[in-house]
């Protein structure tokens, strides 16, 4: 008898193992979204997105936190309080484009959805996104409606534009939350609350690293779009952001360095030198205000020492190559940057 109680123990055991391996395989192909947060000391604000993602209205979806080398007891307080969650744990911090791509080669779904980390989400935040990216198969990416986390009525952003100025600015910023309620083509997405298509980032290339942080959701928008596929803005996803959670204010001097050398490498990398030459007077009157606005507010030595480093590390980086095929895309863009310079003051 006790040799039968032991076997049956060892059946009851391996029949629980297959149960549980059936049920983790069944999780892992019903999987349609990876959701990706990258953090670096952000523990004050984990609380709220992962809370926000637990109380979703689906749960096809798995949670990817990519640390960068957090000082401040965040991967502790995911592992402890949210133990569902994925955790991948750099050494240091690489910036915001290392740890986004970890997490997307890292992730089993076919479409990842980035987070930044100070975001809260609606309940129904995730199935609109996938709806929204359903609905337009040509989509490299869709953009939820960000909403001001200490001004409910007033936009963050609703869709990310650049211009021939060269100039990125996130439409509806600060704005009546209620403006842009129509889903619409626009020329980027916000990374902060996006959803992708995976499969189209081994086309067009991954987040780029050299970026660090700050324009690289530009960069890949560009890149989507040289190749002719879309960016759509889907006003039915919507989260409430703080901003600058990692940063930790709008104007800085890490950030506006970082802007302006990447403003500088992604008019570099993504336009052909024909269409840099087309665009050159408006870019020279768009950094000159940029270099005036940044000097009366403290911060014009740092803007100017952005474009040098810009203009350094172009010349080490390779350009996208030009292929005939997608001329008719780079002609669409090309009228989408002077029509974006109205857009940018008019609407």
């Amino acid at each position: 008898m006790e040799l039968l109680s032991e076997a049956d123990s060892r059946n009851g055991d391996c029949r629980n193992k297959k149960w549980t391996e059936e049920r983790e395989y069944r999780e892992e192909i019903m999987q349609e979204v990876s959701v990706i947060i990258p953090n670096f000391n952000g523990m004050a604000y984990l609380d709220g997105v992962l809370a926000g993602l637990e109380c979703q209205s689906v749960n096809n979806f798995e949670v990817i936190l990519v640390d960068n080398g957090s000082s401040d007891g965040s991967c502790a307080f995911v592992a402890a309080r949210y133990p569902w969650v994925h955790l991948i744990e750099l050494p240091e911090n690489f910036g915001f484009c290392k740890a986004v791509n970890e997490g997307i080669k890292a992730s089993r779904a076919p479409y990842v959805l980035l987070l930044n980390n100070d975001i809260e989400v609606t309940e129904n935040f995730i199935e609109e996104m996938i709806f929204a990216i359903k609905r337009h198969p040509k989509a490299f990416s869709c953009a939820a409606r960000m909403i001001q986390f200490h001004d409910r009525d007033k936009l963050d952003d609703a869709g990310n534009y650049y211009c021939a100025l060269g100039w990125a600015y996130a439409r509806g910023k600060g704005k009546d939350i209620h403006i842009y309620e129509k889903e619409e083509k626009i020329f980027a997405s916000c990374a902060g609350a996006a959803i992708y298509r995976k499969k189209l980032f081994d086309k067009i290339g991954y987040f780029d690293e050299e970026h660090f942080a700050y324009l690289e959701d530009m960069d890949v928008g560009y890149r989507a779009r040289i190749h002719g596929y879309e960016n759509w803005y889907a006003p039915d996803a919507m989260v409430y952001h703080v901003g600058s959670g990692t940063s930790g204010s709008r104007y800085n001097q890490f950030k506006i360095r970082y802007s302006s050398r990447n403003n500088i490498y992604l008019i570099y990398k993504n336009m052909p030198v024909l269409q840099i030459i087309i665009n050159l007077p408006f870019l020279v009157v768009g950094f000159g205000i940029k270099i005036l606005f940044f000097a009366l507010k403290g911060f014009g030595r740092e803007y100017i020492a952005g474009i040098k480093n810009g203009f350094q590390i172009s010349r080490k980086n390779q350009k996208v190559s030009f292929k005939l095929r997608n001329l008719p895309n780079y002609l669409k863009i090309q009228l989408e940057l002077w029509v974006n310079i109205f857009r940018r003051f008019c609407g």
